[in-house]
């Protein structure tokens, strides 16, 4: 079975996580901490990374093996020997990727590298050569007009793509029928952490209202110390993201919250967290005789391989829809794996979809 050929739009934490982890599974075999172990004949370590887009000076033209330890990123390293992949990181587009304090931050910001950027025609071709399958778009929150401009080059490419960040494509009527007129599928969009804050507080949401209690008001508040927490910093960027993860926590609500009893969306940047993420999390509701009760929790991860859980299972489902021919948006993937899917389902009844989709059974297509 041939690999997985792979490019990522993005040389940071969420692609370090990636890469390391294809080939600490590919090295060890091991199916720990995966959410599948195969999806359609695919293991976790059956991925080639044939091309990286960045406009960092410290990661392009370095092979992708190289480039994923480089400064900014700083997500825990728990597989260091990765070998050469032989695919050179060029450069990008910057477009509305690149906030202007991230380039005033010094070592744990930004520095675009010299040179001119690349045009359409540019990536595309690049994409071609490298005989690409699947596109992973990890650009930066709020890269609104950047991740279009990539999403124009998957499609003339005839590349797949997995939208990992909170521009809307997948969920954007306009973008799904391209894709589908194109014959290429798509799943996205803003990628849902394996045990994150979102799916933490979907959980404890659905549970107040499958007991019966009712939620009066709720937040979650995030820090952390990478270049994702750095770049919001920049509150403009913010309404996609806060979009997405809202609405995500609202659709597990027997009741939708006015506006004013829900904050979801990110606190502060704290150099010294580098890659961990801590939540803060509260929900308040009342029970039985209309009794207060509250419930809070604090949550610490390494943000950027809880993505990669999600990730590498999202580009199975991609592989696996190239293969039977399907198009547009993957409807059940979507679902499980993203906050901000074409259409919200309860965790439960989209990872039933999911498996369904999986094994391919007629049931996934209605």
């Amino acid at each position: 079975m041939k690999p997985i050929r792979v490019a990522v739009i993005g040389v940071g934490n969420c692609a370090s996580s990636l890469v390391q982890g294809v080939f600490h599974y590919r090295a060890t075999g091991s199916a720990d901490g995966l959410i599948h172990d195969y999806i359609g004949g695919y293991g976790a370590g059956d991925l080639e990374f044939v091309l990286g887009v960045d406009v960092d000076a410290r990661k392009v033209g370095k092979d992708i093996a190289d480039a994923i330890f480089a400064a900014p990123n700083n997500t825990t390293v728990f597989h260091s020997e990765v070998p050469a992949t032989g695919a050179k990181v060029i450069k990008g587009c910057i477009l509305d990727g690149v906030a202007p304090h991230m380039t005033t931050a010094g070592e744990r910001g930004f520095q675009v590298a010299e040179g001119p950027e690349a045009t359409k025609q540019q990536i595309v071709d690049a994409l071609i050569e490298a005989r690409a399958e699947i596109l992973i778009n990890f650009l930066p929150v709020g890269s609104q007009r950047a991740a279009e401009f990539y999403m124009d080059c998957a499609l003339e490419a005839g590349v797949a793509v997995v939208n990992c960040m909170p521009v809307f494509i997948a969920s954007d009527p306009v973008w799904a029928a391209k894709f589908q007129k194109r014959g290429l599928p798509i799943i996205g969009d803003d990628i849902k952490a394996q045990v994150g804050a979102t799916i933490v507080h979907r959980a404890l949401s659905n549970l107040f209202s499958v007991r019966g209690a009712t939620v009066e008001r709720t937040y979650q508040l995030n820090t952390g110390g990478n270049t994702d927490f750095m770049n919001m910093l920049d509150r403009q960027r913010l309404t996609s993201k806060k979009m997405s993860k809202t609405e995500a926590v609202q659709s597990s609500l027997a009741q939708r919250l006015a506006d004013e009893n829900i904050l979801i969306g990110p606190s502060e940047y704290v150099p010294w967290q580098k890659d961990n993420k801590i939540c803060f999390l509260r929900i308040e509701g009342t029970q039985w005789g209309g009794v207060p009760m509250n419930v809070e929790l604090r949550l610490s991860v390494e943000d950027s391989p809880n993505a990669a859980a999600c990730v590498v299972d999202a580009i199975r489902c991609c592989k696996v829809a190239l293969e039977r021919g399907e198009s547009g948006v993957l409807i059940a993937p979507s679902a499980y794996y993203c906050k901000h899917p074409v259409e919200q389902f309860s965790d439960d009844t989209a990872r039933q979809m999911l498996g369904v989709y999986i094994a391919g059974r007629a049931e996934a297509a209605e």
